[in-house]
Formats: structure tokens, C-alpha cells, sequence
């Protein structure tokens, strides 16, 4: 993906004050969501791939966008969560979808 992208018509400023809050309390859930995982059992999001990749993108967003840096932080995690495979699937391999693609189970790509 490698979008052209367009200047804010909000001041940097106007943008923090509108959506600060709001980022403020997302956040706010994400560490609660881990800190009630880590109470369930310390060692599960080291064995889930979903809680891998949802890591991965973690530190996805503490990226600093350079000149020239071919994916956004949207472009980022978008791509580390979607599943990469082009060719179609024989069948539903579940009835839901998981949010992430499983990139450690050694499946290979088509």
C-alpha cells in the first residue's frame, strides 16, 4: 500500500484537541485488556498468534515516520494482521474470522 498522503486540515494542535480524549481512553482499554490476560495465565499471549501479532503491532505504532518511508503506521499494522495468501482457499477453513493471520503455524504461502 502506498497511498499519497494528504495534509491534515486540522493544525497539529487542533488535532490533539479533538482527538486526544479519545485516543487517551483507547489506550486506557488495551492495557487493561493485557493486564486481565496476564492475570488469566502470564504465559498465554506468548503462545497465541493473534497476541503475537497484536505485540508486533504494538510496536508498530511507536514507529517515527521518516521522508520516504514506503508504509504508514495504518499501512503497518493493516499488513502484519491480514492474511498475505493470493490464492483461494478450498473450503472455509473456520466459520469467523480471528482478526489476525497466523504467520508462525508453518503453513506455507501461495
Amino acid at each position: 500500500m502506498n497511498r499519497k498522503s494528504s495534509p491534515s486540515p486540522l493544525s497539529p494542535r487542533e488535532l490533539v484537541d479533538e482527538y486526544f480524549i479519545e485516543n487517551r481512553t483507547k489506550l486506557l482499554e488495551i492495557a487493561a485488556f493485557l493486564d486481565r490476560l496476564d492475570r488469566a495465565d502470564p504465559s498465554y499471549a506468548g503462545r497465541d498468534f493473534r497476541m503475537k501479532a497484536f505485540a508486533e503491532a504494538l510496536g508498530g505504532l511507536s514507529r517515527t515516520a521518516t521522508p520516504g518511508q514506503n508504509a504508514s503506521r495504518v499501512d503497518f499494522i493493516q499488513l502484519l494482521l491480514s492474511d498475505p495468501r493470493e490464492a483461494p482457499l478450498d473450503a472455509l477453513d473456520r466459520k469467523s474470522a480471528l482478526g489476525a493471520y497466523d504467520r508462525w503455524s508453518g503453513e506455507t504461502r501461495s
